[in-house]
């Protein structure tokens, strides 16, 4: 089924959408309080470097290609990754990643060389100088050090070529019993909203105790968040600054329940697993532990979460901050205290058992999603009382629905869709409008019992890239 617990998630500070626009990390926060991302969009929980150690195995010269949102030019940047060093030793790891633009070279060479009116030695070697441009070039080195067997501290940086600053972070990672707590700190951290824009917000420090998922479904999770410096627009022409992004800190709570019911299953046999041939016993498991049996079922979440902002990040160079970030910034302010009810229903029913070399599995999902159970409740009363509804909740009031269809194309190769609809009677006769579309292609490692390789890619925001991802349910 459907990842229901991003509906929790998505009103804290650390759920990833994975994006080439970040070299060591490969992902970008949610903006908090937006509604979950489409499945296909979360990022893949191991780091980056770790999945271009595992890639190199597999694809030629070890290098990786992505396609990033070309913003200047509105259109896609061809990019190439490739692990350049990973040492090793007993308690600690250092990576160094390395990224190439073929796509702007060519470019940048057909624009000089449209310009050559005479071929001579000093033309050849103009053309030559653009191999050496710095902007085609960006290189990412992170760190990790394992403090104990449940604890462990990395640290990254990384520098695009042709942009002056560069991204530092500090992460923290530790198991305690039942419990996880996370801590990470970021100059400047790269945020994604509902609507696919990003944001630099120059200080993000966040610290985070989330609880394991209880037998009958029941988690907690507490976090403490600041932002420093006034947020700059990475992608975005128009439109207001999200407030959560704006400088501030925060305290946060959450709970919800989730639950899941089987219309039908069919539980996996011995004779599914073992084959029975002249030439002896083969054992044959699913290609992925998650897929191997088939069933229609219904689950959901609900909970709640509440926000509690200590203090608004108003100083002396506020105003001054705020002209130089060249955005506008929210027209409403920041409620001190805000809460609400969230919740997310998802229909699954799949066929085949994802075995055999062909035509063993398909799939189909259905999620809809309500972030905020306030705002939809005050739009349908003003709805009731024939009133307009305020501009600024109308994103949070509609619901979204999350279609996801996948199909065994051969063998452990599956072919998936995911798109995500708001479904808004504002709209008029178009009472659905796009938010996003996620095509991908991925191959199940059956070694890894529940890890595939996948290639995606989002027309909406015109970037893809190829992943490694385990236990992605």
């Amino acid at each position: 089924m459907a990842r229901l617990r991003t509906a929790m998630d998505a009103h804290f500070w650390d759920l990833n959408v994975a994006t080439p626009l970040s070299l060591v990390d490969a992902s970008a926060k949610l903006v908090p309080g937006d509604t979950p991302p489409a499945d296909a969009a979360v990022a893949s929980r191991v780091l980056r470097v770790q999945q271009l150690s595992f890639l190199r195995n597999g694809i030629p010269f070890g290098i990786v290609p992505s396609w990033a949102p070309n913003f200047g030019e509105g259109s896609c940047s061809f990019s190439l990754q490739s692990l350049l060093l990973r040492p090793d030793f007993s308690n600690w790891w250092l990576g160094l990643v390395g990224q190439f633009q073929p796509g702007k070279l060519i470019k940048s060479i057909k624009k000089e060389i449209s310009n050559v009116e005479e071929w001579d030695l000093w033309a050849v070697r103009d053309v030559g100088k653009h191999m050496l441009d710095k902007s085609l070039y960006s290189v990412g080195l992170i760190l990790q050090l394992a403090l104990s067997p449940s604890t462990s501290i990395a640290v990254s940086t990384e520098k695009d070529g042709d942009k002056a600053n560069s991204r530092k972070k500090l992460m923290l990672f530790s198991k305690v019993p039942n419990h996880d707590i996370f801590m990470e700190a970021a100059w400047p951290g790269l945020f994604i909203d509902g609507k696919g824009r990003y944001w630099d917000v120059p200080e993000s420090l966040s610290l985070d105790f989330l609880s394991h998922a209880t037998d009958d479904g029941f988690r907690y999770r507490f976090g403490i968040h600041k932002n420093g410096g006034h947020p700059q627009a990475v992608n975005a022409t128009e439109g207001e600054v999200p407030s959560t992004l704006m400088p501030g800190l925060c305290a946060m709570a959450a709970f919800s329940y989730e639950k899941s019911r089987d219309f039908w299953r069919q539980e996996e046999t011995r004779e599914d697993v073992v084959i029975e041939t002249e030439k002896g016993l083969f054992w044959r498991p699913a290609y992925d532990v998650r897929l191997k049996e088939p069933h229609a079922s219904v689950s959901g979440i609900i909970g709640g979460a509440c926000t509690a902002w200590f203090w608004n990040g108003n100083g002396p160079f506020a105003g001054e901050a705020r002209e130089m970030a060249n955005v506008s910034v929210p027209t409403r302010k920041r409620r001190p205290f805000s809460g609400d009810l969230f919740c997310s229903i998802c229909y699954t029913i799949q066929h085949g058992k994802f075995r055999k070399y062909h035509n063993d599995m398909t799939r189909f999902d259905a999620r809809v999603d309500v972030s905020s159970a306030s705002a939809l409740a005050r739009r349908v009363f003003n709805f009731l009382r024939r009133a307009s509804t305020d501009s600024s909740t109308l994103a949070s009031s509609s619901p979204r629905l999350s279609l996801i269809f996948q199909q065994q194309v051969v063998g452990p190769i599956v072919f998936r869709m995911d798109s995500r609809f708001v479904l808004d009677p504002s709209l008029g006769k178009q009472q659905f409008l796009v938010e996003d579309f996620v095509c991908s292609l991925s191959y199940s490692l059956r070694l890894l019992n529940s890890g595939k390789v996948v290639a995606w890619y989002s027309p909406k925001r015109k970037e893809g890239m190829i992943e490694l991802r385990l236990f992605e349910f």
